[in-house]
């Protein structure tokens, strides 16, 4: 029999009153009003082998997060699970102000894969650093849950009313639906004293996991994601901790994509939370803003981090307590790794650390004489100089400084390269010149997301090729019918029909092509509502629909697709530019150096074909080419035909899947490409794959029409000028 629902009136008074009193002092402490400064984010990494770990990052504004000890774990984790592994951490300030809790799922999917997985890691300490551990395992703990088979994602919480600490999280007997339960801590927080209850229950019976619980304005906000027939984060609301939940029937994540593992936190001194979750099918985190924890808008573009967490918690801290952690966890080198100006090219930081020099790229343009890097410090450290510098004579020497530890000088260099020419990561350019505009367009693959799991594309607007003007999302998935998975690839083309501009553009969406249209080349662009391409060609039963690249042949005014990965076939296209002319298919594959990427150029008398050969995860990605004398005729390879590859001594590598661009009026052309991310995606593995950015390089011809290999370069071109 619940306690609450049995108090009298006068009871119940006193129990309110209490509530409120300690909830000021629990909201005083959770929500960082006046004496917290920063924050401290706890979170693991993934499934593989050491990736099941606590690992901490630090703010200064709840928005840039850098990791501590180089991303690598803070705790043992064999010390503190009986698995091996540790996920979902979550992190408390009690509520003397001065004790820290911090729970986590004891579970090791690297080794044990999903389950059963029964206990529970509970910690304990009273300076972030030193912890006391304690794993629980339900089944043994209270033998009557013995067909409990799933413990997921605990989490702690102070009780006013009980003078405890309740944990509460997701748990399953059987195959039954996951549901929401709770128990109290004993005082020294290595076990629970009393037998875990259900704490929500769900209208529909639907399964609930990775709860969270916050306190506003005297009430308990519980967010959870519902594994019901549309899975995502909802939110129930009660003015008592232990019952009497009402759920919202409204969706609070931002996206389309599968997310779970949410967690909310105040920004200090202000009236905004932060609702932030786990895309984990996207290997991203999404943070979204609200001030009335119902109504949340995106802020990706306000954040920053150098790490890629997995399902975790953010808490306030002081400035002492972020000394502390920044002296026993960060280095000078951390240190000269944060820089965060709005001009700097994102992945494109070249760090020495044993010569201890330091390369920041910039977009053209930047002006050297007062630039400053926006390196990010911490309470406890200090950087000299503290602001702008003039970078335009050559390096500037800076000092780093952290209590306890030696400092250590940087020679700082500041370079103006042209490549990459887009800012963050993308791949699979397509570029336009639109006569309406009289501008340059890229149209790229989103990249940056675990295994090329993007769901919108962008476009980019350019007067000359080197300055380049995010235009935002033109197309997402969430607008098409057919398809809401892998945004991949996309191509586009200008047509003048009735006197009016129209652009058609092709794309990928979960392993086909479709085709969207738009008056203008920033679209928005509207899906024709089905795929284009969804099928094999005959013949072929091997491969993916994907890569289109459209070309329009200036001898017809004819317009073509082309398309394939595993094979490359070619259609034309009918009048209406979003549908296939019957029995004009034809298999084009060139040679066996084909993979996918196929793009159509036409220049003196000949058509020539380019793709990518190799997977875009080699760093042996790289484009060759044949010629023909029609769009859809057979494809002569010569000898030599390397259009651009990895070069080593520029650590440049996975160069291909490439459009090519000829300035209007002139025989003057660019190729457009993608790479692994510099300097690091070499390091990343396959995930190189999916870590790209784009660069254009000139493109030359010799006499008799031969391609000249273009050698990939940093600088990249300067701007192009002719009259339009």
């Amino acid at each position: 029999m619940n306690i609450i629902s049995n108090l009298n009136r006068s009871a119940k008074s006193l129990y309110l009153l209490s509530f409120l009193l300690l909830a000021g002092i629990q909201g005083y402490a959770q929500q960082g009003a006046g004496k917290y400064s920063a924050y401290l984010f706890t979170y693991f990494t993934g499934n593989g082998n050491g990736e099941e770990a606590i690992r901490f990052a630090l703010s200064n504004d709840g928005y840039n997060y850098r990791a501590l000890n180089k991303n690598r774990p803070v705790l043992n984790t064999a010390q503190i699970s009986a698995t091996g592994g540790v996920r979902d951490p979550h992190i408390l300030r009690g509520a003397d102000g001065k004790t820290f809790y911090m729970v986590a799922t004891d579970m090791h999917v690297a080794v044990n894969g999903w389950g059963p997985n029964l206990a529970m890691v509970l910690m304990k300490s009273r300076d972030l650093i030193s912890w006391t551990s304690q794993s629980v395992n339900i089944p043994k703990a209270f033998p009557e849950l013995a067909a409990v088979n799933r413990v997921w994602a605990p989490q702690t919480i102070y009780d006013p009313q009980e003078k405890k600490y309740m944990i509460y999280w997701a748990m399953r007997f059987g195959n039954t639906p996951d549901k929401l339960y709770y128990a109290y801590a004993n005082s020294d927080f290595t076990g629970l004293e009393t037998a875990p209850k259900q704490l929500f229950f769900s209208p529909d019976n639907a399964a609930c996991i990775d709860a969270d619980i916050i306190l506003k304005d005297g009430k308990y906000h519980l967010f959870f994601k519902t594994e019901d027939r549309s899975p995502g984060i909802k939110k129930a609301v009660s003015d008592y901790l232990t019952e009497g939940y009402v759920m919202y029937d409204k969706y609070l994540q931002q996206t389309t994509a599968a997310v779970e593992g949410s967690g909310t936190f105040k920004i200090n001194n202000s009236d905004n939370y932060i609702l932030m979750y786990d895309m984990y099918m996207s290997g991203k985190y999404q943070f979204t803003q609200s001030k009335d924890l119902l109504s949340f808008q995106v802020i990706d573009n306000d954040i920053s981090m150098d790490f890629h967490p997995r399902h975790g918690t953010v808490m306030p801290i002081t400035a002492a307590e972020s000394a502390a952690l920044a002296g026993k966890w960060l280095t000078p080198d951390d240190v000269m790794r944060f820089s965060n100006a709005a001009a700097l090219k994102k992945e494109a930081t070249v760090q020495d650390t044993s010569a201890g020099t330091l390369l920041l790229k910039v977009v053209p343009g930047t002006g050297l004489s007062s630039f400053d890097p926006g390196f990010i410090t911490f309470p406890g450290v200090t950087l000299s100089p503290e602001h702008a510098a003039n970078f335009s004579k050559g390096p500037v020497k800076y000092t780093v400084r952290i209590k306890g530890q030696p400092a250590k000088t940087y020679m700082v260099s500041v370079m103006q390269d042209h490549n990459p020419v887009l800012k963050g990561l993308f791949a699979d350019p397509e570029i336009l010149y639109a006569e309406k505009t009289g501008k340059f367009y890229i149209y790229p693959t989103s990249d940056g997301f675990d295994n090329w799991s993007g769901t919108y594309f962008k476009a980019f607007s350019s007067p000359d090729l080197a300055e380049w003007k995010d235009e935002g999302v033109i197309l997402d998935l969430k607008d098409v019918s057919w398809a809401k998975r892998n945004a991949w690839a996309p191509c586009i083309i200008e047509k003048k029909i009735d006197n009016k501009y129209k652009y058609f553009y092709y794309f990928v969406a979960a392993q086909k092509i479709g085709v969207a249209v738009s008056d203008s080349p920033t679209g928005p662009f509207i899906d024709s509502g089905k795929p284009l391409i969804d099928q094999y060609p005959a013949g072929i039963t091997r491969g993916q629909q994907i890569d289109p690249d459209v070309f329009t042949d200036p001898k017809t005014g004819i317009s073509y697709l082309y398309w394939g990965n595993g094979y490359m076939a070619g259609a034309e296209l009918n009048d209406d530019m979003i549908s296939i002319k019957p029995g004009t298919t034809k298999v084009l594959t060139p040679d066996r150096t084909y993979n996918e990427g196929t793009y159509v150029i036409y220049r003196n008398g000949l058509y020539y074909f380019m793709w990518s050969e190799n997977d875009t995860r080699s760093e042996d990605y790289r484009v060759r080419y044949g010629t023909s004398a029609s769009p859809l005729g057979k494809i002569d390879v010569p000898d030599d035909n390397l259009v651009i590859a990895k070069d080593r001594s520029l650590g440049i590598y996975g160069t291909g899947h490439n459009s090519v661009i000829q300035i209007p009026g002139k025989d003057e052309w660019y190729l457009v490409y993608h790479r692994f991310s510099y300097p690091k995606g070499i390091t990343m593995g396959g995930a190189a794959g999916y870590n790209r950015e784009v660069c254009i390089d000139k493109l030359e011809f010799t006499g008799d029409g031969k391609i000249k290999q273009v050698r990939p370069t940093h600088t990249g071109i300067q701007g192009v000028s002719f009259k339009k």
